[in-house]
């Protein structure tokens, strides 16, 4: 079983820098053909994508963070950074993490990993103006 678990949250002011790491433990079988997204939730409101990143590297990001918000991905860590720069009060949320089967990969790979699609816990990012 793979499991995420994001860490990096707290308390920042507006203008200030968080950095946002999601940390991947267990079964890695499917780790060449996943897709790496952070998500944010308000409560009381849908969650809302933030950023992507995808098997060959390619990013997205909502326009609310972009040019603001960083993803990238250690692979030797299989560890997946969210760098948040010039945090403002309506980036305040928690934070989640999630990985999920891009397609692709050998038979066994497919076998394996097909409807793969873990969430992390979640991070709280609080900021205050």
């Amino acid at each position: 079983q793979t499991q995420l678990e994001e860490s990096g949250g707290g308390s920042v002011q507006a203008g200030g820098s968080l950095r946002l790491s999601c940390a991947g433990s267990g079964d890695w079988t499917c780790i060449s053909v996943l897709n790496w997204n952070w998500y944010r939730q308000v409560p009381g409101t849908e969650r809302e994508f933030v950023a992507s990143m995808t098997t060959d590297g390619r990013t997205d990001y909502s326009d609310s963070v972009n040019d603001r918000f960083t993803i990238s991905r250690d692979a030797a860590t299989n560890t997946v950074v969210l760098q948040m720069n010039r945090l403002k009060s309506e980036d305040t949320a928690v934070y989640y993490c999630n990985a999920k089967y891009a397609g692709g990969g050998g038979l066994y790979v497919r076998q394996r990993c097909l409807g793969f699609d873990r969430w992390g816990q979640g991070t709280q990012v609080t900021v205050s103006s």
